[in-house]
This record gives structure tokens, sequence and C-alpha cells, in this order.
């Protein structure tokens, strides 16, 4: 509780307060010539200005009154393009999008709840190291904890999952010289993650901005610390594999530089964008799930470039490896509890290994590659419904040039990883592995200027069906494609959907909605449409968007063409596989 006195006079604003409770202690004293309203106003055009010049050109604002002198201010730049987002959390995944291009988009918000939603993509964004500056505007001191209206606690809203987070106070003329810095600092920060700033706002709000701080010239610095231990004691072995995936941050010429070097294998998943490299297999989770090819190809070594891939077969076997080493990645990333050492690859390099040189252990399993491929590509093609995987796979050859795909963090980025061949290459938000926002990321990804794919099911889609609100008004190309199976696809390929009664299972994991996503897309004036025929899908594609289509499915007739795949693949290596699930994520 804060108990204190406002006294306004001459236009000069005197705070003083007794504390009790959470929150700091501040003395505020104004300026006699200027009016406070003015000081936020010129406050808030400081802080824009210092990140255009940085670099930043897009700001996503969801509409308030609280937030009122920084909207004024990111609508008065010409350096940004201003996006206004109706549904906070829409609006923070659009960010997120805009922030895959390595640039911060500035999203902001008013107090109370509307901070509370951005909370998924901030978490989102700070386990995928995806740059975000979070504007949460708030009430003054002396309203918080007191029951002001659409007030709640702000200060630290989010935790750990941001990289730095400053609740500056009101903002008053005797610390204008350190408002630049302010910015600069959240700029920093934001390379690598998400930051809040937490802005108090005192009414009146709007003002009009005097005169700028001046600015000086100083390169924004971010303090990094990478772990590199010694490259341990009989990494150079002959069998050896090198796993890329997402979010690792290591340039693609160094993983290509290991694998000329030791002649190991890489498996590449979509996410890696590496699936174009020479000695890439594309088909590893079917090739594991064949227990021979499993067992005869257990690594002594393995190299892991960044965040595993989604397949438990693939994380399986991984554990099954005497040595793990770890390289780059978000965090810090051992989810088998069995890496033996994080190193960087200037290391590996420079230690000149020579794993498998000389032997058939590449041939080996480029082999097997090429019938596994071989096998997918057959049993996608005899089957003449437009199924699951094959709409992964139809989508990862039909791409526009310099398109960017967008996934589902359940059964499409799967499809795609496992059935989706060399051309697989997208994002999914796999930080937190949430349903949260893939349409609103896909979008925010277009705003960038570039087409945009983005494959969801329905399920997804209509939990995040405010992404269509005001798309048909924005200039920005986005595809959208929903496989429409009713439901939560891949919990039938869990243990759930055969210990469980029908109806059971239905109730709490199959979760049927009984959607019309076609009319669902038209509502908010969306062209929308069904296709079932993998040309008419690849025709739809090439298509300029925004639209939606529509391919119907079925969630047990899907469970049966992942079996009649693997059991080609089977087939192909000799001997028998099977086709299941053992976790959800």
């Amino acid at each position: 509780m804060i108990v204190g006195a406002l006294d306004v006079v001459d236009r000069s604003l005197v705070v003083t307060f007794t504390t009790v409770g959470p929150y700091r202690l501040r003395t505020m004293t104004g300026d006699s010539t200027t009016a406070p309203q003015d000081v936020q106003a010129t406050f808030c055009a400081t802080l824009v200005g210092e990140w255009v010049a940085l670099g930043a050109t897009i700001a996503v604002v969801a509409p308030g009154s609280r937030s009122t002198p920084m909207a004024l201010a990111l609508a008065a730049s010409p350096g940004i393009d201003l996006q206004i987002v109706h549904d906070e959390r829409s609006a923070a995944f659009i960010a997120l999008g805009c922030g895959l291009s390595g640039t911060p988009a500035l999203l902001l918000c008013t107090s109370g709840t509307a901070a509370a939603n951005f909370f998924p993509a901030v978490v989102e964004a700070g386990m995928s190291d995806v740059p975000m500056i979070v504007l949460t505007a708030d009430r003054p001191e002396e309203l918080r904890g007191v029951g002001a209206p659409q007030t709640i606690d702000q200060v630290d809203l989010y935790g750990g999952h941001v990289r730095w987070s400053r609740d500056p106070g009101v903002p008053v003329n005797a610390e204008r010289s350190l408002w630049r810095g302010l910015a600069t600092e959240a700029w920093s920060h934001a390379q690598t993650g998400p930051v809040q700033l937490n802005l108090a706002f005192r009414e009146p709000l709007i003002g009009t901005a005097g005169e700028l701080p001046e600015r000086e010239v100083v390169p924004p610095v971010v303090a990094t610390s990478v772990r590199n231990d010694p490259v341990p004691d009989g990494f150079d072995q002959q069998r050896g594999v090198i796993l890329v995936g997402g979010s690792s941050g290591v340039p693609l010429e160094q993983i290509e530089a290991l694998h000329a070097l030791t002649a190991w294998p890489i498996i590449a998943d979509p996410l890696s964008g590496a699936r174009h490299l020479a000695g890439v297999v594309t088909t590893v989770d079917a090739l594991l799930r064949h227990q021979q090819f499993a067992d005869d190809h257990l690594p002594a070594t393995v190299v892991r470039v960044g965040r595993p891939a989604t397949s438990k077969f693939l994380a399986q076997w991984i554990a099954r490896a005497p040595m793990v080493v770890q390289v780059g990645g978000p965090g810090v990333i051992d989810p088998e509890g069995n890496v033996t050492a994080f190193c960087q690859l200037d290391s590996l390099l420079d230690a000149q290994p020579k794993g498998s040189t000389g032997t058939p252990w590449l041939a080996r399993w480029m082999n097997a590659e090429r019938l596994a491929d071989l096998a997918i590509v057959n049993s996608l093609e005899a089957d003449l419904d437009l199924n699951e995987p094959q709409v992964a796979r139809t989508v990862a050859d039909s791409l526009p040039d310099d398109a960017t795909l967008t996934v589902a963090s359940s059964m499409p980025i799967r499809d795609l990883e496992w059935f989706g061949g060399a051309a697989a290459n997208a994002h999914a938000n796999r930080g937190a592995n949430g349903i949260d926002g893939v349409v609103s990321t896909a979008l925010g990804r277009a705003l960038s200027g570039r087409t945009s794919v983005v494959v969801v099911g329905d399920l997804a889609f209509a939990h995040d069906a405010n992404a269509l609100l005001g798309l048909s008004e924005r200039s920005c190309d986005l595809r959208i494609v929903v496989v429409d199976n009713d439901g939560g696809a891949i919990f039938s390929f869990l243990p759930q959907a055969c210990a469980l009664a029908e109806d059971q299972f239905e109730q709490l994991f199959g979760t049927p909605l009984g959607v019309d996503v076609v009319g669902l897309a038209c509502a908010f004036g969306i062209q929308a449409v069904t296709v079932e025929t993998a040309a008419d899908l690849r025709q739809q594609l090439s298509r300029p968007g925004p639209w939606l289509v529509r391919i119907p499915s079925n969630r047990a007739s899907n469970v049966a063409v992942h079996e009649q795949l693997q059991s080609a693949v089977g087939h192909a290596l000799g001997g028998p596989a099977g086709f299941a699930e053992s976790g959800s994520n």
C-alpha cells in the first residue's frame, strides 16, 4: 500500500510517498516550465527516435488508453511501420514473427491484463532467443497496490523469461539525460531475446514532444558468455553423426567443414535450414523405427548443433550414445542428461578429427537415406487422397521462391521433419512447443515483405483465429494451409488412444471442434477454399495471399497412413518396423 500526496502548482509536480508494500519509494520533481504530459511525450519520442536510429522498423500496438504517450510517439515516427492488432496475444506473436528477422519489434500494450496476454509469446521468444522489446504501459506508483482499476503488478512481470527489465517510473525532466541510455540498454539486451520496459504514465496522457536530448553515437554492446569446454578425449571416432537442429546460431559453413573433415552423416531437421547440404539424412525417424538399422548404426560420437528434433526415436537413440557434444543453441541443451561437453564448433574443427574418412560409414547412411526416401515418395504418390504427410511434402516441394514457411508444433512439424524431404525448411515455435500464436507468428514474418506460408491443424488455427482480424487490410502475402482433422490429431499416436475408451479419449484428447474452417475465415473477410488433391494444393500455393486453404483429414485414417509409410520404409530396408510415438512434445 502507498500513501502519498500529489500537488500540481504552476505546471510543476511534486510527489511524496510513504510506502507500505512491494513498491519502491520514488521522489519526483517536475519542471516549472514544462507540463508533465509534455515531458512524457518527449520521453517517448526520445526512446522511439533512439530505437529507429539503432535499426527498429516495426511496432506492433495493441490499442489502449494508458499507453497513449508511447502510441502517439510510435505513430509520429516516419521510420516505424505501425501495425495495430486488437488481440494482445496475437499482437505478441506477430512481434515474435517480426523478430525472426533478427531485428526486435517494438510491442506495446496498455496496463492490466493486456500485459499478461503477452506472456506466451514472451516465453517462446525467451526460450528461442528471438529479439523483442516489450513495452507495457502502467499506472504511476501512487495508483499501484491501492485498488485502482486496470492495474496489476507489472514490475518484472515476465520474470526470468526476459533478458532484462526496467521500471523507470513516470518520466521527469531531471532525468532526460538518461533517456537515450535507457533505450540503448533495452536495445542491446533485446538482441538475444525479449526485454520488458514497464512505462508508468500519469494523466493527462496527451502531450506535445519538445526538443529531444542530444544523441551520442555509442554502439550498443551485448556482453555474451559462451561455454566452451575442452574437446573430450575419444571424440574422434569412426561411428559419428552430426545432428543439426534449430536455433543453433552456428553458420552452415562450419557444419559443412566438420562434415568434410569427418565424413560423418548430417542428420538435419527442417528448423536447421541445413537439409540442402551434402551428406544430409532427412529420413532418420523412419530409419530408427527399424530396430536392426538403429542397432547397427549406433554412433560412438554425436555432435548436436542447436535444439533437438521432434522425433522421440531419435532422442531415445541418442540417449544410448556414449559421447554427446553439444554445440550452440538457446540456453542449455541437454534433454537426455548425457551431454559430455559443451563446445564451440571452432574447437572441434581445430582438433582436425578424421572421423569415418576412408570407411563405408557415410555410404551406408546415404544408401539407407536413398532407399527410405524413395519408399516414402512412392507410397505418397500411390495414395490418390491428399493425406497429412503428403501435405507436408507438397508444401516443402512447392514453396514459392523467397517464401518463408511456419508450421505448428504438433503434427505439422513432425510430418515435415519425417516426410518433408530435402526441401523442408521451416520455423516452428519449439521453444515452449505451445499451440499458441502460429498464424500470428507467420503473419509477423509476412509483414517483412516476404511471402509467408503457414501450415496448421484446425485446433491451432482456431486457437489463433484472431490473427485474421484486419488481415485483409494489411499489405502482406500470407498463405494459410489448415489440415482439418476436427481435433488434436497428435494424441491419436499416443498410448492414451489405445488405453482409454473411445468416448473418454475423444472427450479429453481428441477434442473435436466442429468448426467450419472455411466459414470462419470468410467471416474475417479472407478468401478460403477446400482442396483434396496434391495438384490442387500446388496450384493454390502459387497464388498470392492472403488466403486460406482447408484440407480435410481423418484422425484414424491419418494413423493408418503413417503406419503404411513406415511399413514401406521397413520393407525397403528389409524387415519390419512399427510406428508409435511415446510423447506429445
